[in-house]
């Protein structure tokens, strides 16, 4: 079992990274917060569970156990594959996974891209009595885009995530617009700023 990875980040894109490990290219899938904690050329780390599969063998890469120990627990709901987990923890931190769970709150969870209610429901039942209780800890602040346009790399990712190039764009410049009004001396982390815009789309059309 491969349960983490250290070495020289040799690669990141918007939905995985490379990090060499003696000599070896070790490629993983993360969430966008994870992989904005990356940086080419210098020392990364992350916590991973690697997924078998008769035609696959796939790693995933974590910023901390808990965010590992959710993907763990997310995967042993029905219905739930990986990609589905990753794509819960890209929109959710895992204490606001779960309050969502405990809250029982549908509506927060189907903001999450290709969950509907129905498996939100399944979710909030098979995993109420795992994932434990909110650790009130606060993620480290991950860096800020600079103003201007909407901020390419959170547009890239919703469209990865299936959003058409103007949703995409019209949301993040929304979720932009409203922070500058609340907080013009604080940009937005692009981790956070891509969560608020996946809220702002919520169960909006794709394609």
């Amino acid at each position: 079992m491969i349960s983490s990875l250290r070495g020289t980040v040799l690669e990141v894109s918007l939905a995985a990274a490379t990090i060499e490990v003696g000599g070896v290219g070790m490629s993983f899938q993360a969430t966008p917060a994870t992989l904005a904690g990356l940086r080419v050329g210098e020392e990364g780390f992350v916590h991973t569970e690697l997924i078998v599969r008769e035609d696959a063998l796939t790693l995933y890469g974590f910023a901390d156990a808990d965010e590992r120990r959710c993907f763990q627990v997310l995967l042993g709901a029905k219905g739930v594959g990986a990609k589905l987990a990753l794509a819960i923890l890209a929109v959710h931190t895992p204490d606001a996974l779960r309050r969502a769970v405990a809250g029982e709150d549908v509506a927060a969870l189907k903001r999450v891209p290709g969950l509907g209610p129905k498996g939100a429901q399944r979710i909030i039942i098979d995993v109420a009595d795992k994932l434990g209780p909110p650790t009130g800890t606060a993620p480290e602040p991950a860096p800020t885009a600079p103003a201007g346009e909407p901020n390419p790399d959170v547009v890239a990712a919703l469209i990865q995530l299936g959003w058409n190039e103007t949703v995409a764009t019209r949301a993040v410049a929304a979720v932009e617009a409203a922070h500058a009004e609340t907080e013009p001396d604080a940009p937005l982390p692009v981790p956070e700023l891509l969560r608020a815009a996946l809220r702002q789309l919520g169960g909006g059309a794709r394609g």
